[in-house]
């Protein structure tokens, strides 16, 4: 029995759908050869039954032998108890091998989005990930069901090939020079399905993206009366998306009819052959029979050949999609020869901008462009798309520095920090010791989250439903707040902390943090003067270069251009630099 979710997916081979494939069924062989194995003791029991009632007929009836008949009729149970109980267990292997493949792809892709961290916004949409865990773990679950069932198809088709060869050489030749060519006849359809598979599967994807983008922005788009615009939007990327899937449809409703045509027309061709053969006094009666049971049987393989192929199709379809996540690289990578760890508590210092982070210190960047003050932030934390030696950390550049090591002591919570489903204290306790340490309740007190536990009934065993939609949007922005908070870093950046509460909550967060992150380097991007208020030094930045640094009240009172951001005075004033 195999325990799911795995320990460790394993590293997957990317480098093409099929290597993916294969390497897919390396990793699961005992369990694939165990369903292929019963996979052809069921079919193989089921090909060999016919020649059994042929013989019952024959020796049995046909001599009015009744020890033979009844011989042969408990052989035919026998058998039918083998192909029962292998199919029994044949299933359940198909279904391991399907949960297994399922996982190992979800699992292969958290971990690489998690080793991506935000490069995988970057440089993939969220609808391409989600399709993954949608349908494409299901097409190749499918392809490693189907296979142990193909593997019997061949074995059983094999096995009545050689007893039609004993019982008539020309048919024998029959089954074993139609069937490859009724294959044939279907392979023309199996390129241009593989194609019009690949355009839905690529334009599911981007409807998933949008309907996701639609979903996360809901409440500004009924803000600004956008609804309508998106509907459309959506409705008609949905209608396009609906188009391609009946190409594909179209496709695939003549392969299907193709697979009970030609095994229809194959059997009547067997029976008219076995037919001749039987008036002729070529066959028994009993053969006649065998040989009609044996073209119902084959039916069976050559639909199971069929379906094979069409699986296959999809499931390379699907792998290429999972091995394009796969072989994206995170902007950030370890450095070949670290440097040495900076000692603790040392300054943050930004050569590009110009800021000087003091460790300790609760330090705040305001910017008339929210965006230059949030940039700054991700790459002092090393999470921008471009990675330089400008951020230094004691003297040593972050990009040097192994990421573990950054991450560690860099902590940036920026503005689209969502809280996942699950319970609401797994989820605010990242670390699995904060609750038990104190250091949860001190966060939700500091972000001011008291009253949001009070009106939940179950408090902290509260479940979160997906991406925390069932609190507002200042009440997840105070949860994520505490969730950071949980963890403590050495140096904290923190995005517009405060920018979805309302001013009585924010200055309490305010007054709190200060004395929450005592001893240890915050840094703020606002420009809330409740926030700024309460903070050791701010600096002022104008088109991405810190152009003052100082105390809020002083900065205000000597700098014209500050205040206008801090205040929103609308008066014109020329900032330092030239810039207005």
């Amino acid at each position: 029995m195999r325990h799911l979710p795995l320990d460790h997916p394993g590293t997957a081979d990317h480098r093409s759908p099929g290597r993916f494939l294969w390497w897919m069924a390396r990793g699961q062989w005992k369990t694939l050869l165990g369903g292929m194995f019963f996979g052809i003791v069921w079919m193989s029991s089921q090909a060999v039954m016919p020649a059994v009632i042929g013989r019952a007929i024959d020796r049995g009836v046909a001599d009015k032998d009744g020890e033979a008949l009844l011989a042969f009729a408990g052989l035919m149970l026998l058998i039918g108890l083998v192909q029962a109980s292998s199919g029994i267990v044949r299933h359940r292997f198909a279904v391991t091998n399907w949960l297994v493949t399922a996982y190992r792809t979800v699992q292969l892709v958290a971990h690489h989005t998690v080793e991506l961290g935000g490069t995988l916004s970057r440089k993939v949409s969220t609808g391409e990930v989600v399709a993954i865990g949608t349908s494409d773990i299901s097409h190749l679950g499918m392809v490693m069901d189907v296979s142990a069932r193909f593997a019997g198809a061949v074995v059983s088709f094999l096995l009545v090939a050689v007893i039609l060869l004993q019982t008539s050489v020309t048919l024998g030749v029959v089954v074993l020079v139609g069937v490859p060519f009724l294959m044939l006849l279907v392979g023309p359809l199996l390129s241009p399905l593989q194609r019009r598979s690949a355009r839905q599967r690529e334009l599911m994807g981007e409807l998933s993206n949008t309907a996701t983008d639609i979903v996360g922005g809901l409440r500004v788009l009924r803000g600004i009366g956008g609804e309508q615009v998106f509907h459309e939007r959506y409705r008609r990327e949905s209608q396009t998306t609906r188009r391609a899937g009946v190409e594909v449809a179209k496709l695939q409703s003549v392969l299907e009819a193709l697979q009970v045509f030609l095994p229809g027309v194959f059997v009547v061709v067997i029976v008219w052959l076995g037919a001749r053969y039987a008036v002729a006094g070529k066959i028994t009666p009993g053969e006649l029979v065998a040989f009609y049971g044996y073209s119902a049987f084959l039916m069976i393989p050559l639909r199971t050949a069929t379906e094979y192929a069409n699986k296959l199709i999809r499931g390379r379809v699907s792998a290429r999609r999972v091995c394009r996540v796969l072989a994206l690289t995170p902007d950030v990578v370890d450095p070949v020869d670290p440097a040495p760890e900076p000692p603790p508590l040392s300054e943050l210092h930004d050569q590009r901008s110009g800021l000087r982070v003091r460790p300790g210190l609760v330090t705040a960047i305001v910017s008339e462009q929210p965006d230059d003050s949030a940039a700054l932030a991700d790459r002092l934390g090393l999470c921008a798309a471009e990675v330089d030696d400008e951020v230094t950390l004691g003297g040593t550049p972050l990009a040097r520095l192994p990421r573990d090591v950054v991450r560690r002591r860099v902590l940036v919570s920026d503005t689209g920090t969502a809280l996942f489903a699950g319970r609401l204290a797994d989820r605010l306790d990242v670390t699995g010791r904060a609750r038990a340490d104190g250091l949860l309740d001190r966060a939700l007190f500091t972000a001011s989250s008291d009253d949001i536990l009070e009106a939940l009934p179950e408090g902290l065993d509260t479940t979160v439903t997906e991406r925390g939609r069932s609190f507002s949007g200042g009440q997840r922005q105070r949860l994520v707040l505490a969730r950071v908070l949980t963890v403590d870093p050495e140096i904290l950046v923190l995005v517009e902390p405060t920018s979805a509460v309302d001013a009585h909550t924010e200055a309490r967060i305010a007054s709190r943090l200060r004395d929450h992150r005592a001893g240890r380097t915050t840094v703020v991007t606002t420009s809330s003067p409740l926030m700024l208020a309460a903070v050791d030094e701010v600096a002022f930045l104008v088109d991405g270069v810190v152009r003052a640094n100082g105390p809020h009240a002083e900065l205000l009172r000597t700098n014209a251009a500050y205040r206008a951001v801090v205040t929103r005075e609308t008066e014109m004033v020329v900032v330092p630099g030239g810039a207005r």
